[in-house]
């Protein structure tokens, strides 16, 4: 399954919000379809979320039938419309810098279909990059996995948070792949179950052994001595290393520091944020209470209670032994190190 796929003149999404139950797709015609796909979370995950507004960007493009002396004006609507579907994946916003700086280099070229081509080219190498990135973090990430290994993995870092092959699941298919013996801990993680849905689903699909455990085992699992080592993926890594990812993972990081067991991001530098300082700087997308009061319609709790439902949550730098990018392993002085990287060719 294909978290995204370019149809020619609309983008294919698949609704993640129906698995495993339903395998839905929306044909996403325009950029506004694209920007509902991402709020709704049919589509999901930073990486994916970045190609997805890249390609709904030129989705934009496509729509504007006007003079080309107006194109810029209608496509800062667009830029607006799908940055503001979801603040913490960083990924988002750097995609669609980039599509919007291929426009601006296309300012002397008069025609528009040309310029529509343009955009679109840039849309997929932009997932091309992401397909090319995952490969390359799960085989910098295997060099860090032993040849038999407990992984716990929180939330959905594969395929289908991303174009292809995935981060943190990138990193466990490589290790597969080459023959380890590996077996997987994945966590439900609520409250939009993207653990048991997702994660779950792929590993199941890999024929990667995977066991279902509820958010509150972690700590026991750690206590038994049955976690070798803990790999997330990120939405958004702060210049002094502070990561932000799906709620629970400071946590299980917390957790893992406590009983000795090493804890790896995997991501791609472009979800690498050196604007910001540090995690306190990253804004948590708040997400809809009944998220919290159902599960997937069925009310669970008091109608009238009230919830707070933080999307996101930031592990500290000081817990993370390593963060595994298509460039290789930083390891701390993050602050340092992760300039280097991103000046690294």
């Amino acid at each position: 399954m294909k978290s995204i796929e370019w149809l020619g003149n609309s983008l294919r999404i698949l609704d993640q919000s129906k698995l495993p139950v339903e395998t839905v797709y929306r044909n996403a015609l325009s950029y506004k379809d694209v920007a509902e796909a991402i709020e709704h979370m049919e589509v999901r995950g930073a990486p994916a979320i970045g190609a997805a507004a890249a390609y709904g960007f030129a989705l934009g493009a496509l729509e504007y039938h006007g003079d080309i002396e107006g194109l810029p004006s209608h496509m800062e609507v667009v830029q607006d419309r799908l940055a503001e579907t979801r603040p913490t994946a960083v990924n988002l916003f750097w995609a669609l810098r980039r599509m919007e700086d291929r426009l601006r280099e296309c300012w002397d070229v008069e025609d528009l279909d040309e310029v529509q081509q343009i955009l679109i080219e840039e849309a997929g190498r932009i997932a091309e990059d992401d397909r090319r990135m995952n490969h390359l973090i799960g085989e910098h990430g295997n060099e860090i996995v032993p040849e038999k290994a407990n992984i716990l993995t929180h939330c959905n870092a594969g395929a289908l948070a991303t174009v292809e092959y995935g981060t943190a699941l990138g990193v466990i298919r490589a290790a597969h792949e080459s023959g380890k013996s590996i077996h997987v801990y994945a966590d439900e993680t609520r409250p939009l179950l993207q653990g048991a849905r997702l994660t779950a689903l792929e590993l199941l699909g890999d024929k990667i052994p995977v066991t279902l455990i509820a958010d509150n085992m972690a700590g026991y699992l750690m206590q038994q001595g049955k976690v070798d080592l803990v790999i997330v993926g990120a939405d958004r890594i702060a210049a002094n290393g502070d990561t932000a990812n799906k709620i629970g993972t400071y946590s299980v990081a917390v957790l893992a520091q406590a009983h000795g067991i090493p804890f790896y991001v995997a991501a791609p530098t472009s979800t690498i944020d050196l604007k910001v300082a540090t995690g306190q700087e990253i804004p948590i997308e708040e997400r809809p209470a009944k998220e919290i009061r159902e599960c997937f319609g069925v009310q669970i709790a008091p109608a009238e209670v009230n919830v707070y439902n933080p999307a996101f949550d930031v592990t500290p730098a000081k817990y993370i032994t390593g963060i595994i990018t298509e460039k290789g392993i930083v390891t701390a002085p993050y602050s340092v190190n992760l300039l280097k990287l991103m000046v690294r060719p």
